[in-house]
């Protein structure tokens, strides 16, 4: 039998790269993941620089942290499933399931508003969102607005500004929304003009 050894080397040579990988592209910084891991800032270097060996008690934290399966962070050959499992929650009684796995960033999320979700109670925080309606008659009540949405109209608007969105009561809503926690705004790359095929 083959000495596996030179192969778990190769493996665990190859974590510290790829969790700096993982991390710039989520655009996470080794501060923000020391406070969300509790592992220090200079574990967390030496770990991505090869400094440091990775340990389980290390990874599990990173794993959860990235919300990504520690095969994931340690190259492990994805031979299972490749259908992600997204786990619907109910807040502030909707259904809300998460389409982003990444921390930080703008975050997409579908809600299923239900019919007894009418009674506006608006709120203002940081942040800019954008709301796609799916199905059904989703309300919006923005500032001195107050507007009935249906099926492929969009609204956009910075969350500062007093808002609440919920459902006309006739039936349950399915909303897309993308928010960015920082003001960060969804942007248009392309636009057909009249007489192009998009």
């Amino acid at each position: 039998m083959d000495d596996p050894t030179p192969l778990i080397t190769a493996t665990l040579d190859q974590v510290g790269p790829r969790l700096k990988r993982l991390r710039t592209r989520r655009g996470v910084t080794l501060t923000g993941l020391a406070g969300t891991t509790g592992i220090s800032k200079s574990t967390l270097s030496r770990l991505e620089t090869g400094q440091r060996r990775p340990t389980l008690e290390l990874l599990l934290p990173l794993a959860l942290a990235f919300d990504v399966p520690l095969d994931e962070l340690v190259g492990a050959p994805d031979v299972g499933d490749p259908r992600i499992r997204l786990k619907p929650r109910t807040a502030n009684g909707r259904t809300v399931v998460p389409l982003t796995r990444q921390p930080g960033g703008m975050q997409a999320w579908k809600i299923v508003i239900p019919t007894s979700k009418v009674d506006p109670e608006l709120r203002a925080h940081e942040g800019y969102e954008w709301l796609y309606v799916l199905s059904g008659s989703m309300r919006l009540v923005l500032g001195e607005h107050d507007l009935i949405l249906g099926p492929g109209e969009v609204a956009e608007f910075d969350t500062r500004l007093p808002h609440w969105f919920g459902s006309t009561g006739d039936r349950p809503a399915e909303v897309l929304s993308v928010f960015g926690g920082q003001g960060e705004r969804m942007h248009v790359r392309a636009r057909s003009t009249k007489g192009e095929i998009p």
